[in-house]
């Protein structure tokens, strides 16, 4: 396996690609007695059409998010999340639109709870009988989402942003969709997408990184299959399909998501140094040090919950900011004249000096989260670039550059805004 030093942020990366196209990551943390292992596959909610073996197959929305609630189940009747937990892990799964992701943390029995991930992920089992009764289990899962604010919120801020790219959809289906998926459906995509060559490997902990490379060499397929190749459909513009989204919900106060689509640079390099500019751009305008927050935060106009983000998934880049607000207009006009502001008068670079430490400093943080890492390795296998490395990109990143980068994208015609207010004090604009 490979090995490299980050001496300046004290960590240790051993990483490897197996033959069968299995992508390694395994950050050692000598004397810690608890360790992380994140097992995914480059497929979510978004990758319903692709192209394998030279035609174009079409699936029904939500198979991925089924697949990740199916595959616990064992050929042998047994549930491979009680059997993680009786042996002392902590498991769970998730589905997102660009991947899955299986994992688990534990303090003792590293090993044979790292073979029964890659064992059971590796191992599908579906029955007719079993995929009916799913169908119901998720059915109300949705339902449930379909009455949530927050994924509301979010899912109608894509579809504002989106104007036919599959991640504008939920990742767990409609109830309709769903009722299309059966055990052939779930044998064949996790065929093809569950295939090594399509996965990824993490581990954080105090562990052996060949070990765990032998345990994934004995029980994987010792063959890479075809990776598919996604169709998302035409390319999309920069301009977001529709301004608005409002909806009157059952919450206390009217909530928001602010948004904007960023192009998604075809190298790893790239990704990664366009990832680290629009968090900084976040930080240095949105942040809760930042003169837009302080002086909203002081007006009433936002509290404590207000955050900002960027996300990469299925070939798309988005930023976000959102949280509570009693005239969310207030703030999204608010949000749009700071970065004009910030565009017309240039960075200040005593303030610039402040943000970039503070974010060092949060990215170093992180690195005790040992999920966090994880899920960050396994990202940057899928996007062609090596995580650690944001530490020395970020050291490359100037002021000019950021105020390049905030002129180019940070524009008011490229924000859409979802709103949810408390049912009985609707807006009077439309969701045209």
């Amino acid at each position: 396996m490979q090995k490299i030093e980050y001496t300046s942020v004290g960590e240790t990366l051993y990483r490897d690609t197996l033959p069968n196209g299995l992508r390694l990551s395994v950050v050692t943390k000598p004397g810690y007695t608890r360790c992380f292992a994140f097992f995914a596959t480059n497929y979510g909610g978004a990758d319903r059409r692709f192209k394998l073996g030279g035609e174009f197959i079409d699936t029904p929305m939500g198979v991925a998010h089924f697949l990740e609630h199916k595959m616990f189940d064992m050929p042998d009747g047994d549930n491979a999340l009680a059997t993680l937990a009786a042996n002392g892990a902590q498991p769970n799964a998730y589905t997102s639109s660009g991947i899955t992701a299986y994992h688990f943390e534990s303090t003792e029995n590293f090993d044979s709870n790292l073979r029964m991930l890659l064992k059971f992920v590796s191992t599908p089992y579906f029955t007719e009988e079993s995929v009916a009764k799913e169908q119901g289990i998720i059915g109300q899962e949705i339902r449930m989402c379909e009455d949530n604010p927050d994924y509301v919120i979010y899912d109608e801020l894509m579809c504002c942003l989106y104007d036919h790219h599959p991640i504008r959809d939920s990742v767990a289906g409609t109830i309709a969709s769903i009722a299309d998926i059966t055990a052939e459906t779930l044998y064949n995509c996790h065929k093809i997408f569950y295939n090594p060559g399509n996965m990824a490997l993490a581990v954080v902990g105090d562990v052996d990184p060949e070990a765990v490379r032998a345990a994934a060499m004995e029980l994987l397929p010792a063959e890479a299959g075809e990776v598919p190749g996604r169709d998302y459909g035409a390319p999309e513009t920069l301009m977001p399909a529709k301004p608005r989204f409002i909806r009157a919900m059952e919450v206390s106060a009217p909530q928001f998501l602010i948004g904007a689509k960023l192009p998604y640079p075809e190298s790893g390099d790239a990704l990664l140094r366009s990832k680290l500019l629009s968090g900084i751009a976040l930080r240095y305008l949105y942040s809760q040090s930042s003169p837009f927050y302080s002086r909203l935060y002081s007006e009433g106009l936002l509290n404590t919950d207000f955050s900002a983000d960027c996300d990469t998934a299925a070939g798309t880049m988005t930023v976000f900011a959102g949280g509570e607000s009693r005239d969310p207009e207030a703030v999204f006009d608010a949000f749009c004249a700071e970065a004009q502001r910030v565009a017309d008068e240039g960075i200040d670079e005593a303030y610039f000096s402040r943000v970039m430490r503070s974010g060092y400093g949060a990215r170093v943080r992180a690195l005790s989260s040992f999920a966090g890492l994880c899920a960050s390795m396994a990202d940057a296998d899928f996007g062609g670039y090596d995580c650690l490395d944001s530490f020395a990109v970020t050291n490359t990143i100037t002021a000019d550059e950021l105020l390049g980068f905030i002129r180019e994208h940070f524009r008011r015609d490229r924000f859409a805004m979802s709103v949810i207010t408390p049912a009985g004090k609707e807006c009077c604009e439309s969701n045209a």
